[in-house]
This record gives structure tokens, C-alpha cells and sequence, in this order.
């Protein structure tokens, strides 16, 4: 019997226009009726959930890759970089002009582009660039243009001062072992191709949604979860039950346990009534 239920927001509660579909509201409070928690999971952090999750009486918010957990009534878990990571990353990001943001518990701070590209409808403009979308001549540019040529651009930024769960950092797909040889102390997250999610090493969806369960006494195998995307592979195949989203990234799909139909096309509703999770 499902007791939980994990959504990721881009790509799965969240249709192509940035907004809920009324199926999926209306999915969500009847399974919250028959007694099914409801949350999301999300490498987004809790100031960037605000609007969307306006709307929604959810249960849980596994946030920032799971890095902060938490209920409207308490923090379940939250585990934010030590301060050497913090200077590793900042190093990083200063000696190789990288966009880069920082992510702490009430808001989020850095790079200006980033920011943007956090917003909604910028994320989901990004997933109809083509495939052969020049990353690397992108980055370039980025880079030779950047005020982050500024020097120490990041190193006094206020909210270094705070708790910092997740960065976000300009970087395509390709320069995955580039990161991992010069950040070894950080693990990386991808919910689109060209930002790259830092966390804290070991961190994943997956514990964040295993501490917010062993605080409910739900077990891993009576949840479920959504997701279209590589960040949400792990969760798809750590839940009892996994769905991708038909608009989802083929590597998703294949993990996943099921396969429903699109973020426009009523997919979260669809695969809840396969599941008898609510009424048809």
C-alpha cells in the first residue's frame, strides 16, 4: 500500500507552462483523502517553491537535492556544506569565471544569469533547446563576458555567512569528471545540461526522502515518486514504486517502474488511477 508520494516540480508536477494542471490538484487532495502523504523532492530550494506550491496543501519538501527537509510544522533534516567545501567551491568558481549560486534556507544569492535560469519558465524553455545546442561556445562566452571575472566576486557575499545546502554552477554534461577531480568533497546533480547542482558528498533525494520516512515509520518500499529527469533516476529506483514522465529524459524512463503520459497530458493523474492510488 502507498503511503508517500515524491514529486519532482520541473518536468513533473509542473506542465510546460510553468504552472499545475488542474488533473494534478485535483489528483493530489484525493490521494491525500485516502490517507497518502504528499510532497515534493526537487533540487529547487524552499524560496524557489513558493508560488508553485501556493496552491497545493503538501505534506513534505525534500528540497535542494535533499539536503533540507522539512514539514509546515518542523525541519526533519538538514545538512549544509562545511566551510572549507564552501572556499573549495568558491575558488573554483573565482579562478575559472563560472556563473555560480548559493543556495541557504530562506533564499538564494550569486550570480544574477543563474538566478534567472532558476525561474520557472526559463527552466522550461531549456528543455526545448536542441540537442546540438553549442554548449561549449555558450559556456565560452559566459566565461569571457561574466562580471564573475571580477576577482574574489564570491567571497564576500553575505549570505556565506549562512548555512549554504546547495550551489548551482554553469556546467555542461561533459565536464563531469573535470568537477569531480576538483571538487572531491561535493557530489553533483543535474536537472537540466548546462547547470550542474553541488551538494555536500553522499547527499541525493534518496536520503532526503529516507529521513523524512524513518520520521513518519514509513517504509521505503510503501512510497512513491515522479520524475523525468537524470537527478530523479536514484529516487525512481529507490521508492517502492518509481514513475517517469512521458516528456521525461530516456535514461529516466528506462530506470523508472512505469511510464506515464506527459506533464501536459494529465500524467501524474493518469498513473495514480493505474495504481488505484485514487478512484477513476
Amino acid at each position: 500500500m502507498i503511503k508517500a508520494i515524491f514529486f519532482d516540480v520541473d518536468g513533473t508536477l509542473l506542465a510546460s507552462n510553468g504552472k499545475v494542471l488542474k488533473s494534478t490538484k485535483k489528483a493530489i487532495i484525493q490521494a491525500q483523502k485516502n490517507g497518502v502523504l504528499c510532497g515534493i523532492s526537487t533540487g529547487r530550494g524552499p524560496n524557489s517553491l513558493k508560488k508553485i506550491v501556493k496552491d497545493l496543501n503538501l505534506d513534505m519538501f525534500v528540497t535542494y537535492n535533499g539536503q533540507l527537509v522539512y514539514t509546515k510544522e518542523k525541519i526533519i533534516y538538514a545538512r549544509a556544506f562545511e566551510k572549507s567545501v564552501i572556499n573549495d567551491i568558491v575558488t573554483f568558481a573565482n579562478n575559472h569565471s563560472r556563473q555560480l549560486v548559493f543556495g541557504g534556507k530562506t533564499r538564494t544569492e550569486g550570480s544574477l544569469t543563474m538566478r534567472i535560469g532558476e525561474s520557472s519558465f526559463v527552466r522550461q524553455m531549456i528543455r526545448f533547446i536542441p540537442s546540438r545546442f553549442p554548449i561549449r561556445r555558450m559556456k565560452l562566452i559566459l566565461q569571457k563576458y561574466s562580471p564573475n571575472k571580477r576577482k574574489n566576486r564570491y567571497s564576500n557575499l553575505a549570505i556565506l555567512q549562512e548555512p549554504i545546502y546547495q550551489c548551482m554552477m554553469l556546467g555542461a554534461e561533459y565536464e563531469h569528471e573535470k568537477l569531480q577531480a576538483a571538487l572531491p568533497n561535493c557530489d553533483f546533480q543535474r536537472s537540466n545540461p548546462f547547470a550542474v547542482d553541488i551538494v555536500p558528498k553522499g547527499g541525493s533525494k534518496v536520503k532526503g526522502i529516507q529521513f523524512f520516512l524513518a520520521d513518519q515509520g514509513i517504509l521505503l518500499e510503501e512510497t512513491m515518486a515522479f520524475g523525468d529527469y537524470l537527478n530523479d533516476i536514484e529516487m525512481l529506483q529507490a521508492v517502492g514504486l518509481g514513475v517517469a514522465m512521458g516528456n521525461g529524459d530516456l535514461k529516466t524512463k528506462v530506470s523508472a517502474n512505469y511510464v506515464t503520459d506527459s506533464h501536459d497530458r494529465n500524467g501524474i493523474e493518469k498513473a495514480l488511477q493505474h495504481f488505484d492510488v485514487i478512484d477513476k
